[in-house]
């Protein structure tokens, strides 16, 4: 049976999308065709609205709204503008406040270095993070790059470029999580636990 243009064309859009197979880009596609039109209009319109009225802000590289530059975090007289954490998204950043412990300010790289996926230091914001650390108003440069090889490399290579530089450069603590089992845990989560562990 041929399928109209149409409907092949929004499941291919929607498999761009991080986390979305063949599957289910077209259980989304049939959702939507049946859904009252004004229910698609909105989803259409808040999709241009993401884009029309949001911007990464210019120091930290945080999303902010369109006519908001710097962001409200940047702008927060009440934070320690000495402290930067460095983070590779910014859902990093709205995992990290939903802790409400940390008060200090962030950069986001957009990414980590990833030599198979053809990102290298210049793809990502590394330079202006550079650029920060050199004004002198920083004393601690947090890294909260996932643990991933992708994460590690990155921060091993911010380390090098920071070096020498007269800031403090601490990383998060990594083990095991609330609520979990000896038994379940990885090699490498145990180990990081045994090296992590602090005085009681």
């Amino acid at each position: 049976m041929p399928i109209p243009k149409s409907i092949s064309r929004l499941t291919e859009e929607l498999m761009r999308l991080p986390g979305i197979g063949p599957k289910t880009a077209a259980r989304l596609t049939f959702h939507l065709l049946r859904s009252p039109e004004g229910e698609v209009q909105a989803l259409g319109e808040a999709i241009l609205e993401l884009r029309r009225s949001t911007r990464f802000c210019s120091r930290c590289f945080n999303i902010t709204d369109a006519n908001e530059d710097p962001c409200q975090i940047c702008l927060d007289e009440a934070r320690d503008a000495g402290q930067v954490c460095v983070v590779e998204a910014p859902l990093d950043v709205l995992a990290l406040e939903r802790t409400r412990s940390y008060h200090g300010m962030y950069h986001v790289l957009h990414g980590a270095i990833s030599p198979v996926e053809g990102i290298g230091p210049e793809d990502l914001r590394i330079r202006e993070l550079i650029d920060r650390v050199r004004a002198g108003s920083i004393r601690e440069v947090i890294f909260a790059t996932n643990p991933s090889m992708e994460g590690e490399a990155t921060l091993m290579y911010l380390s090098k470029q920071l070096e020498g530089m007269g800031v403090k450069m601490t990383r998060l603590a990594r083990g095991l999580p609330i609520g979990g089992d000896l038994e379940y845990a990885d090699e490498n989560t145990l180990a990081r636990a045994i090296e992590g562990r602090s005085e009681l």
